[in-house]
């Protein structure tokens, strides 16, 4: 048989994903067997084409870390909210990181355009009423995913992006700020910050944390910590350098046989340990800190924090967090470059 039409299986023999991909295939064939509807295989087929898309498109752009700027598709080009999510692009891009946005107009428009259309991402939804997508996206070529699905959309929203930036909006900005806040706080992603921001003067965020979240605490509906998720900034700047502190020394988190692992760039001093041991045993359902080595994505190994987490403490995650990435220690090149994934780099 020439090898063209070989059956798929048979390219499979070598690939490193083997078994996830024949698991794949696999559950695609029972739902053949339980899928008789027209509009069954019309959603199995979107969401297939829609997750498709948004690999081939994020797949050449993994090193870089990226910003998602949340906020109304209604701010005009002259009001002070456009102006502001204008500078979180331009404040991103300046920093070394992309810039994500749902595509649309107004404060996605304005972060796209400060970032500009190499340094940009647009995430855009078809509609039953026209979207389209705003200019500096829509030029940048390979870097645009039209989305069939909300639920496919918000997926690499919040796989492809490191930080949020969250700017005044309507139901759609707070449906994708609280989709964040819930996989953050259930652990189904990687602890990221999240910026809230505003024009100078405008009371939203002030108020929602004072009525909302203060309320959801006193009354004992999400954990005494859990404010410690989110942080808010006056300006572009004071954001973006949020966002670099955050991977100043922390790279990101990963389940393992031993509990969780906080990848780092540089190991801690013991000092520095003994310290999180004093101050951190509530984080802990048993055992202690240990401080070791793990795998990144790349096989690369890397110094870790090693701990028996209490998920409920996510909050007090990130006060661990911010509590490494203030650390004083010696100067690397490790600690230079936040806006890299380094562990996506392929290593010699």
């Amino acid at each position: 048989m020439h090898p063209a039409q070989e059956p798929p299986e048979h390219s499979l023999v070598d690939h490193p994903h083997r078994l996830l991909i024949e698991r794949s295939l696999d559950s695609i064939l029972e739902m053949a067997r339980i899928a008789d509807a027209t509009e069954d295989w019309r959603l199995i087929s979107g969401a297939l084409s829609d997750l498709h898309a948004a690999l081939a498109t994020f797949h050449a752009h993994r090193t870089t870390r990226k910003v998602a700027v949340f906020g109304s598709a209604r701010s005009l080009p002259e009001s002070p909210t456009y102006a502001l999510a204008e500078a979180v692009g331009r404040e991103a891009m300046a920093a070394g990181f992309d810039v994500i946005t749902g595509a649309g107009g107004g404060v996605m428009e304005a972060a796209n355009l400060g970032a500009g259309s190499d340094h940009s991402f647009g995430l855009n939804i078809q509609l039953p009423f026209e979207q389209e997508p705003n200019p500096y996206v829509a030029g940048a070529g390979d870097r645009l995913v039209h989305f069939r699905y909300f639920f496919t959309r918000k997926l690499f929203f919040l796989r492809e992006s490191d930080a949020l930036v969250v700017l005044p909006g309507g139901f759609g900005t707070l449906d994708e700020f609280f989709e964040a806040l819930t996989l953050i706080q259930t652990g189904r992603t990687a602890p990221i910050p999240v910026v809230l921001l505003a024009p100078p003067g405008q009371q939203v965020w002030h108020r929602w944390h004072r009525d909302l979240l203060a309320g959801l605490a006193r009354e004992g509906l999400i954990g005494p910590d859990d404010g410690e998720l989110i942080s808010r900034a006056r300006s572009a700047r004071e954001a973006i350098d949020q966002i670099r502190f955050f991977y100043r020394v922390f790279h990101t988190t990963r389940v393992s046989d031993d509990g969780l692992e906080l990848l780092l760039h540089v190991p801690l001093e013991e000092r520095d340990l003994q310290a999180i041991r004093s101050d951190f045993q509530d984080l802990l359902r048993s055992g202690d800190f240990v401080h070791g080595e793990s795998c990144d994505d790349n096989d690369r190994l890397r110094p870790c924090l090693r701990f028996d987490f209490d998920q409920r403490r996510v909050g007090r995650l990130y006060r661990l967090i911010a509590t490494i990435n203030a650390l004083d220690l010696p100067r690397s090149d490790d600690l230079l470059h936040p806006e890299q994934r380094l562990c996506l780099e392929p290593q010699p």
